[in-house]
């Protein structure tokens, strides 16, 4: 993944050429997408079958409105979903959730609000159209015309949360990793079977245009033999500047080493505002400083929820023996620990290994593969005793090849490699995948770019044209050449394309009746993934191999790699 420039025109360029080629899936080229390119409207109805809006949108609310959750509700269609409530006990996540994320321009872009998705002038006017609950379990009580929820609370929570939505008749989109454990996948695919409802996971590389295409080339053979795949992720989080570890409001764990920032930033950013309504600044200017210090206000204020998160489950904890943890620090660093969180793999790891198993799925026309092994490590070289995860994480799993036969002498070393690594400290090469095939090379890279090599990087002597060029099979079809720029040249990550399936599928097959209508990440998609992230963390945090059972990838079985019957756990 670390190219020269030159290399990286090449590899971009082969990829476009191959996207306007007959390699690629034409059947979304219908007259009606001129329209919708031409009016900036996503590609996703036509690269994924489903209708280009609904006669109503579906009801939904919105439990758990932190981060994720937040670009969730930024990659809302509101033709598709109309959010009627949504439920946090933080301050701060309502607040974001509502007038979006002004931390910075790029965080607002994603992170746009209700407010501005559904075009509400004030915060009044949002909330007589979006109901507030603290706890979810109210919101399941209360709001009966609710058709939908999507969940991105702390990963513990998806399992009792999808569980009590279902019992209670609504549809569920839960953020990825599926569950916490084996056998809360296990159970919630089994509730979704029972009531027959929609359950899916997000893992949205399963929507991605850009994955789609890079799929179809692989399944085409254009890559040859695929032998090895090769991904990382790698972050520059060290101790005092870690994205997981955010600060802490001072009266909610005094003498925290990040205690003071909130506080400094606000004084910082009141500084700001006062001097630029001083100088009688530009009003959208004061408008978006008045913006980042009400954020940061909202931001401070969950220190009045220090002495009720207890009530919510969230415990206080002696960790290692010595870093005393409140109750309310495992609730916003929740990733940092292990009963709350699942580490790099459950985070990070999950979708990577997600994508592999698409790539290899492509190999096998289209029938997703379960992995055979896996040997990994896990460490902690850099970060002290304030958390529980590891800060690096390396795995090597064996999937099998299309000749693969474990009964043959010979054909039972046809195996299909993934070596994984995922790394704090330094954000070197930053991350993606590379896919190796024994014809060409595939490199997908923060799921925004893609560059396709006839041979390796390093020995192509294309001669590269000055400027970006997009080279299409028939440079005279305008049509064509709409679709390669959208595609390319403005990729999104899949988050619209998966909530806008998700709706169409309840909307056109609400029972779940028809096996042929649901989303693409759905119970059993979503089980395999979750059964290889949690069990890398097993073989990574005891340092060996460990060969996956096949019951495990089974919803109607009981074999959990826990140990732990399906069921066991009672949810209130």
């Amino acid at each position: 993944m670390d190219l020269n420039p030159e290399e990286k025109q090449v590899g971009a360029e082969n990829f476009q050429a191959t996207i306007g080629s007959p390699l690629v899936r034409r059947e979304f080229l219908e007259e009606g997408i001129k329209q919708d390119v031409a009016s900036g409207r996503g590609l996703g109805p036509y690269y994924f079958g489903y209708d280009k809006t609904l006669d109503e949108p579906i009801r939904v609310g919105v439990i758990g409105t932190g981060d994720e959750g937040n670009v969730l509700i930024g990659a809302i269609n509101p033709d598709f979903l109309r959010v009627m409530a949504i439920a946090d006990i933080r301050p701060y996540n309502v607040h974001r959730a509502f007038h979006g994320d002004h931390y910075s321009d790029e965080a607002l872009e994603v992170r746009c609000g209700l407010m501005r998705k559904y075009d509400w002038k004030t915060e009044d006017e949002a909330r007589r159209n979006v109901n507030v609950y603290g706890d979810y379990r109210e919101l399941l009580e209360k709001e009966e015309n609710i058709e939908a929820v999507i969940i991105a609370l702390p990963l513990h929570l998806h399992a009792p949360a999808a569980i009590a939505a279902m019992k209670a008749g609504k549809h569920v989109l839960t953020e990825k990793l599926m569950a916490h454990s084996v056998h809360e996948c296990k159970e919630m695919a089994r509730v979704a079977q029972e009531t027959g409802l929609h359950l899916a996971t997000g893992h949205q590389r399963h929507y991605s245009i850009l994955y789609d295409n890079a799929v179809k080339m692989i399944g085409s053979g254009l890559l040859g033999n695929l032998h090895y795949i090769r991904a990382q992720w790698h972050r520059g989080n060290l101790p005092g500047l870690d994205s997981w570890q955010q600060p802490m409001p001072k009266k909610a764990k005094p003498g925290d080493l990040l205690a003071e920032e909130l506080d400094r930033e606000l004084a910082s950013w009141k500084g700001k505002l006062a001097e630029l309504k001083k100088r009688k600044a530009e009003a959208d200017e004061i408008e978006k400083w008045e913006a980042k210090v009400a954020q940061k206000i909202a931001q401070i204020s969950d220190e009045d929820i220090a002495d009720k998160v207890e009530q919510f489950g969230y415990e206080h904890e002696l960790i290692e023996g010595v870093y005393d943890r409140p109750a309310i620090e495992e609730l916003i660093r929740w990733r940092l620990w292990n009963r709350t969180g699942g580490g790099l793999m459950a985070e990070l790891g999950s979708h990577q290994l997600d994508a592999a198993s698409i790539f290899i799925a492509a190999v096998h026309e289209g029938k997703k593969q379960l992995p055979l092994c896996v040997a990994a490590a896990a460490n902690r070289p850099l970060f002290p005793v304030d958390r529980e995860v590891e800060d690096h994480v390396y795995c090597l799993f064996e999937f099998p090849a299309p000749d693969y036969d474990p009964l043959d002498e010979h054909r039972r070393r046809k195996k299909i490699s993934v070596a994984y690594a995922s790394i704090n400290g330094n954000g070197f090469g930053g991350y993606g995948e590379t896919v190796f095939g024994t014809d060409g090379t595939l490199i997908l890279e923060r799921e925004q770019e893609a560059l396709l090599y006839k041979t390796s990087a390093t020995t192509s002597k294309i001669k590269v044209a000055q400027g970006p060029k997009l080279e299409l099979a028939d440079e005279g079809d305008p049509l064509s050449a709409a679709i390669g720029t959208q595609a390319l040249a403005a990729v999104e990550r899949g988050y619209t394309e998966q909530l806008e399936h998700w709706a169409w599928c309840i909307r056109v097959n609400p029972n779940n009746s028809d096996p042929e209508l649901h989303p693409r990440c759905h119970p059993t998609v979503a089980l395999a993934d979750a059964v290889i992230a949690l069990v890398s963390n097993v073989a990574g945090r005891e340092g060996r191999r460990v060969e996956f059972d096949p019951r495990w990838f089974d919803p109607a079985s009981d074999e959990t790699p826990e140990g732990v019957k399906p069921g066991a756990t009672q949810y209130a």
